[in-house]
């Protein structure tokens, strides 16, 4: 298959659905001409009743038949009423219930001389016989022709799969140098690159490549990235296919896309299976029926083609998902995927790597330090760090610089994690005073917490849905926290409520999210961490509530009251930490209000 896959899925697609659309036309202009057709032919001028009463009456002058027809036509002898009416007008339909019977009655008529009217019987034209087959016929074209249509759009009896690499596919122009920040995870990989390459040594040594390889970890990391440069450094075709193309609206239509996926790996062997988002068709079987039934097919099927390879296959399976707790333990086991690959977000200098590799092809000012941008964004993943470059070479363009300078990469970080600055939002005196002294709550408070980070800006102009931001200094990347740190961020959140409370006697709907937040943390330190000094040590965390009551009744009233300790006591902290520094949070709030935005240098001057 060759690899323009996407254009040509897309031609095909489109000319597949012209072609359902001129039949479906075609079919409704059938329906019309023979409706049209047989409304006229069926119309019934004489009782079949009254017919029979005319003719034993000897006033049918002329019977014509068609063969293959009930429809017969009369014409009355120019006689009484009728005397003075032409041929045309003495003519009428009649539709006879049985034809066989009819002819045998009228010709006995005959032939004792009881009527003396004249026998006509003609062909039936072809078309009009073409017509009324397809008419009778109708019902089953149209529901062909919509079962093909919608079986095409589900893509049954095509293979939705891409393929890269080989001899007839485009290569997939990935390798291990496209992808930074992942080198522990590229040297786990290095040894499967190398068994596609050369399988032989590894089959002498009676060793057996794994099966199967699980990449997991939080959306935009790299792990489809990393499968492609698999492929690309191997050399092998490639086939990548996303779990959710697995699924259809028809049973049994999941497992046979297995089938046809494996077939066709095999016959590509040595290669690589990419299943990207395999939790769409690999999650925990259940005994429900429905839609969860087809997913359970289709695991299933995935589950017999993973165990039916031979030992001289060199087929690897790779997937991909965010979600490896929903995924069936029976897929996980050895033998299948034997190999599980977390894939975290980048440290300090993987992001670094990063920013390089994505701004190879960028202008850049001197005054960029990628070393600093990498400590500001930490948590970051490959791929928002990837859009925040993007960004900034947008904003450069539009403010018509030489190159990206550092401002554009800071504005970029800020658009993409607080949101686009609205500088021409009206904004009452009130509120804004409001926004500056709660902002300048968080940064003051920070300010006398040893764990929180330096702030680095605290601006009132608002961002995204934000009045304004207190925006923290990273300096390194954690990988666990202290409950001291957690208590201490739980004081930072509440220090714009606080600021509001001692300022203006008053509280606003500003500090929801900090209260959201605060509230996670205290939940999560209480039932996750199990760092409660009355509950002790334990985790809480349940799938169900009622489980819960292992832990005795009194239990759920526990976790709430030291919640709520928590997060009361770190608002009485942060209005306390202000009470004692009135003089710097007004000073901080009224620079905030006269320029609307403090930076880092700005902001330590209150304190010097």
């Amino acid at each position: 298959m060759n690899n323009d896959n996407k254009k040509d899925d897309k031609k095909q697609k489109n000319g597949w659905i012209k072609y359902s659309i001129f039949s479906i036309i075609v079919v409704i202009i059938l329906v019309f001409i023979s409706y049209s057709y047989f409304e006229n032919e069926k119309k019934e001028d004489v009782a079949y009743t009254e017919f029979i009463s005319k003719v034993n009456k000897n006033e049918i002058e002329e019977i014509n038949l068609t063969a293959g027809s009930n429809n017969i036509t009369i014409i009355y002898k120019a006689q009484g009423d009728k005397a003075d009416l032409s041929e045309e007008e003495r003519t009428e339909k009649v539709i006879v219930p049985s034809l066989q019977a009819f002819m045998e009655w009228i010709q006995d008529k005959l032939a004792t001389g009881q009527i003396d009217a004249k026998l006509n019987q003609e062909r039936m034209n072809p078309m009009i016989n073409i017509s009324e087959r397809l008419f009778s016929l109708l019902p089953t074209i149209l529901l062909i022709v919509l079962m093909l249509m919608i079986f095409k759009m589900q893509g049954l009896g095509g293979d939705n799969s891409k393929v890269y690499g080989g001899e007839e596919n485009k290569k997939t122009n990935v390798k291990f140098d496209d992808v930074a920040g992942l080198d522990e995870e590229k040297g786990e990989l290095v040894e499967i690159v190398d068994f596609l390459k050369n399988p032989e040594a590894y089959q002498k040594m009676g060793a057996k490549i794994p099966r199967g390889i699980l990449l997991y970890g939080k959306p935009g990391t790299g792990k489809t990235l990393i499968a492609k440069a698999i492929a690309g450094e191997a050399g092998v075709p490639f086939i990548s296919m996303s779990g959710s193309e697995f699924i259809e609206m028809f049973a049994g239509l999941g497992a046979s896309r297995v089938r046809k996926l494996f077939e066709r790996a095999k016959k590509l062997a040595p290669c690589i299976i990419f299943i990207d988002e395999i939790d769409a068709i690999g999650s925990r079987r259940t005994s429900n029926s429905g839609a969860e039934s087809e997913n359970n097919q289709t695991l299933n099927q995935l589950l017999v083609e993973m165990d039916g390879f031979e030992t001289n296959e060199t087929i690897i399976v790779l997937a991909a998902t965010n979600r490896p707790e929903m995924l069936d333990k029976a897929l996980l086991r050895p033998g299948r995927f034997d190999r599980q690959i977390t894939v975290p977000a980048p440290d300090l200098l993987g992001r670094e790597a990063i920013l390089k590799l994505h701004c190879k092809d960028k202008k850049l000012a001197d005054d960029v330090d990628f070393k600093e941008i990498a400590g500001d964004t930490s948590g970051f993943t490959g791929a928002e760090l990837a859009n925040i470059l993007n960004e900034a070479a947008i904003i450069a363009t539009r403010q018509k610089h030489d190159a990206i300078t550092k401002m554009d990469i800071e504005n970029a970080v800020r658009k993409v994690t607080v949101g686009l600055e609205k500088q021409n939002r009206v904004i009452s005196d009130k509120d804004k005073k409001l926004t500056a002294y709660h902002e300048a709550g968080h940064a003051v408070v920070s300010k006398f917490l040893p764990t929180q980070t330096a702030v680095k800006e605290v601006s009132i102009i608002p961002r995204g849905v934000a009045g304004g931001y207190t925006m923290y200094k990273t300096t390194e990347d954690k990988w666990y926290v202290s409950k001291t740190e957690l208590l201490e961020k739980m004081i930072s959140l509440m220090g714009g409520r606080a600021a509001e409370k001692l300022v203006l006697n008053e509280i606003s709907t500003g500090a929801s999210n900090d209260i959201e937040v605060a509230t996670g943390i205290a939940r999560d330190m209480i039932v996750l961490y199990g760092m409660s000094d009355e509950i002790g040590p334990i985790s809480l965390k349940v799938d169900e509530p009622y489980e819960l009551q292992i832990f005795g009744e009194e239990i759920t009233d526990k976790i709430g009251k030291q919640i709520t300790q928590l997060v009361e006591n770190a608002y009485i902290t942060a209005q306390q930490i202000l009470s004692k520094n009135m003089d710097i949070l007004d000073k901080v709030a009224q620079k905030l209000l006269e320029k609307e935005k403090i930076t880092e240098e700005e902001f330590e001057e209150f304190f010097n």
